[in-house]
């Protein structure tokens, strides 16, 4: 047998960007100088660091760079290099391009570690070749890759629910290996939840605003419960995929914290503590590529390190963009049912399209409509393209649905010109959804949100002669990039691409959008005016910072080194750290964010009293109460500002503050849903609403939009039809009122016993058949909605503790209650504004639209005193 050839190793170049010219497989002549500036000033000033992050923007071949560092520092350092990718068929993606496109040698590592090639293995561990692999073969509790000397982080912007699934428990109500988990985590919380958060939290809630709820368990009750939740989870973890979660956090619940939503009971600590993970945290050097790095310290949160050294985006780029995007809104003019008809259209008129969609449940939707309404078309899904996406780039007739992918899939050139992008959540998680909605902290996710958008829209525009049509539907995304108040934190050449799709999309036929499609793709004279008015409004345009990012990024370092202390138990110097970051964020801005420090101050303050330093707790009760002076319009706020060992008390003021922020949050969810750059589907709500109550011909109706009026005004609302059934409730916090709908009786008839009998028993129906009317402490206030001014002497016993609400002046109530919604909407933007909550929930107490003010004014309208008995 002979003898292997073995090839000296030469020395590497001195920099990076040289070694590409030794590269006899490349497929392109050289690199482009924006990729030399970038790895010629790595070599020069970023080679040492721990931590360095390259920006490099959607299109500018960063891949390419990041392969090349890698191979380098293999070569000349005799290290161990790991590029990581979000997904498996990214990693195939990486492979592709370096082994076909740049001439590299790299080995790709997906799937099981025991289905790794040996040979693969073998050239990793001889450092003879850089490997390619997931995210999640590095953060997982016993990686095959636990020595690397460098780490390359590819799309660092999509790392941290990646990173941070390492240390996070996400027990969902529909998986059935967390059922029991589930439920036994229910029951625990129970008796420390209100009414309404239960039964949204189990799913017994009905409305849109229930299915986008979400709440935080307070930390001073978890600090009560947490035996009983170690327990739990000590003795079914182990029987499911949350015990390799549960091994990272046992010691550390206390550290932790636990959200609700309709879904998932959600736990992870605030910020991932990477330090912990010695294959991470033991390398030499972590490499962090994005299109966009921020300068507010997100990066530096969402990896857990404190301080990165950046290399910003080369000179150039900061006006010029990659390809040219034309931009469809067609719910700016569309119907839902007629958008659905032009995707159709649009599909058929492409070769290849591309869908990204935020859940499985509406990629199969889509897909199934494609399938049975665009037959000429096959469907691919993520997995059908994960390893190559060689046969859909082969076809003429097919559309990708993708799920949950909006970054990385890359279509460059005539891979795809037709991008769908179907909603793209602004949150993520639980704990995004929480610090966004309920504490109003959207500034500190600007950047981010920001990121996810660009990269998304980015999919089939790789290259500066690339060009593609973006269509963009749902019910959060259109808002976001429609809204001009948004616009000017952009780019300059998507500022002006989204003012020419807005301007495109008003007032606008199925016809016209695909006219201006067809226009568009054929790439002729007709286009050529129209991209010219985009390159003049790009010239024009300038791109703003978002506020307060100085101090972000100030704080970060703080907020890092109390996740350490808080890991380390060391809960006094988790307080002073948690202190210095509310000394660092003082930027109107900033409140809901400072809220949220003044609340964790408060939680360690009480542990560090916990633990024996009972002059803490003094300090605690201070932290907790800045809070909620600073944040009246966060409910569960109220509960922690009182003695943190005494029984809690609230004084009527905190009671009102907290009901009327439920139903603050709710008419935020209402808002947000029905969308905010046009008014057609709000003001197709508002016309049932007041048509049905106004009309009155049909009782059906007249109930129907009763309850929406309810939901409107931001009260948990129901109606059933069943045996003895009321007409519609209207519920915030212990307050219900029940309503008996006798809209269609004449002026001049009385009030019989049976139904003076019937409206009298409603409140005992409600506690017999609706869940959160079943607490003690709820109180159940039945209505009678009646032109009537008589009864009958037997109606007389039952109308005692039922309350009138006459006709004529409902109807007048609601058609105000409406107006002063419609005016509250003029300057709402997105859930989670706390000047915008402040100033509604003001307006809605004044207009005594709350539920105390109505409580108040039915018990003075008791029925028995007003009306006539006979």
């Amino acid at each position: 047998m002979a003898f292997t050839t073995v090839t000296p190793k030469t020395a590497a170049p001195a920099t990076p960007d040289l070694l590409f010219r030794e590269l006899p497989r490349r497929k392109i002549p050289d690199v482009l100088p924006h990729q030399q500036s970038m790895m010629q000033r790595y070599a020069a000033e970023a080679e040492a660091e721990s931590d360095v992050a390259l920006q490099l923007p959607t299109g500018s071949g960063k891949t390419l760079v990041g392969l090349l560092i890698a191979e380098w520092r293999r070569r000349k350092n005799k290290e161990k290099v790991i590029y990581l990718c979000p997904t498996k068929q990214l990693v195939h993606q990486v492979v592709h391009q370096a082994e076909r496109k740049y001439g590299l040698s790299v080995v790709g590592f997906t799937g099981s570690q025991r289905n790794y090639s040996p040979a693969d293995m073998a050239k990793y561990n001889q450092i003879d070749c850089v490997a390619v692999t997931t995210y999640s073969s590095l953060f997982n509790t016993n990686p095959y890759f636990c020595d690397a000397d460098v780490i390359i982080v590819d799309d660092a912007h999509a790392a941290e629910n990646y990173v941070a699934s390492l240390w996070t428990l996400n027990i969902s109500r529909f998986n059935p290996s967390h059922i029991a988990t589930f439920v036994s985590l229910v029951n625990i919380f129970r008796s420390h939840l209100d009414p309404i958060s239960y039964s949204r939290l189990v799913g017994e809630a009905e409305s849109s605003a229930d299915h986008s709820w979400v709440d935080k368990l307070p930390t001073p009750v978890l600090y009560e419960i947490h035996d009983e939740i170690c327990e739990v989870l000590d003795a079914s973890a182990g029987n499911s995929d949350l015990q390799f979660a549960w091994k990272m956090l046992r010691g550390n619940l206390r550290s932790c914290h636990i959200y609700l939503t309709p879904r998932e009971i959600f736990i992870r600590p605030l910020i991932a503590p990477t330090w912990t993970h010695a294959p991470f945290n033991n390398a030499k050097q972590r490499i962090y590529m994005s299109a966009t790095l921020g300068a507010g310290g997100d990066l530096e949160r969402l990896l857990g390190r404190k301080k990165i050294h950046r290399l910003p985006v080369p000179t150039g780029w900061d006006s010029q963009g990659v390809g040219r995007r034309f931009f469809m809104f067609p719910s700016m003019s569309l119907s839902f049912e007629e958008s659905i008809s032009l995707r159709r259209a649009l599909i058929s008129m492409t070769p290849r399209s591309l869908v990204l969609v935020p859940s499985d449940h509406m990629e199969n939707e889509i897909a199934e409509d494609v399938n049975t309404n665009v037959s000429t078309h096959t469907v691919y899904s993520a997995s059908d393209i994960e390893e190559s996406k060689d046969e859909f780039v082969a076809s003429t007739s097919s559309v990708a649905v993708v799920a949950n992918r909006y970054d990385g899939i890359d279509f460059p050139g005539d891979e795809c010109r037709l991008l769908f992008i179907e909603g793209l959540p602004r949150a993520v998680n639980p704990q995004e959804r929480f610090l966004m909605t309920r504490m109003g902290a959207n500034v500190l996710f600007n950047e981010r949100i920001q990121t996810r958008i660009v990269q998304a829209i980015g999919r089939c525009t790789r290259s500066l002669e690339d060009y593609s049509a973006v269509v963009v539907t749902g019910e959060e995304l259109p808002d976001y990039l429609a809204d001009p108040r948004r616009r000017d934190y952009f780019h300059p050449e998507l500022q002006a691409e989204l003012w020419f799709g807005v301007e495109q999309s008003k007032d606008k036929t199925p016809s016209d959008f695909i006219e201006n499609y067809s226009l568009f793709i054929e790439n002729g004279d007709a286009w050529e005016q129209a991209n010219q008015m985009i390159v003049d409004q790009r010239n024009v345009s300038i791109e703003k910072s978002f506020p307060c990012i100085d101090q972000l990024s100030i704080s970060v370092k703080a907020e890092i080194e109390y996740q350490v202390a808080m890991w380390n138990q060391d809960y006094v110097d988790a307080l002073s750290k948690a202190e210095s970051v509310i000394g660092t964020l003082v930027a109107p801005e900033l409140r809901g964010y400072r809220v949220l420090w003044e609340y964790l101050s408060g939680a360690a303050a009480q542990l560090a009293a916990t633990e024996g330093n009972s002059s803490l707790l003094t300090k605690s009760k201070i932290h907790y109460s800045n809070a909620k002076a600073a944040a009246k319009g966060i409910p569960w706020l109220v509960r922690l500002s009182a003695s943190t060992s005494d029984e809690i008390a609230k004084s009527d003021t905190d009671l009102q503050n907290e009901m009327v922020m439920l139903q603050v949050e709710r008419i935020e969810s209402l808002l947000e849903s029905l969308g905010t750059t046009h008014e057609r589907k709000y003001a197709k709500r508002e016309e049932i609403i007041l048509s049905g109550l106004i009309g009155k011909g049909d009782g059906d109706h007249f109930e129907n939009a009763h309850k929406l009026l309810g939901e409107h005004l931001g009260f948990d609302t129901g109606k059933v039809e069943s045996d003895a059934s009321p007409d519609p409730w209207w519920q915030s916090g212990n307050i219900c009122f029940v309503f008996e709908d006798h809209a269609n009786a004449e002026t001049s008839s009385s009030l019989d016993a049976t139904k003076a009998r019937q409206v009298a028993s409603h409140p005992e129906w409600m506690k017999y058949n609706v869940e959160r009317c079943k607490s003690a402490g709820v109180e159940i206030l039945p209505i009678l909605v009646s032109p009537v001014s008589s009864a009958f002497e037997g109606a007389a016993p039952h109308l005692g503790e039922v309350y009138l609400w006459k006709l004529p002046i409902f109807l007048s109530w609601a058609t105000s209650a409406m107006a002063t919604i419609r005016e509250l909407r003029k300057d709402f933007v997105e859930p989670g504004d706390l000047a915008w909550r402040m100033r509604a929930g003001e307006v809605i107490q004044s207009k005594g639209l709350d539920a105390i003010s109505l409580s108040n004014f039915f018990k003075a309208n008791i029925a028995r005193n007003l009306l006539q008995i006979k």
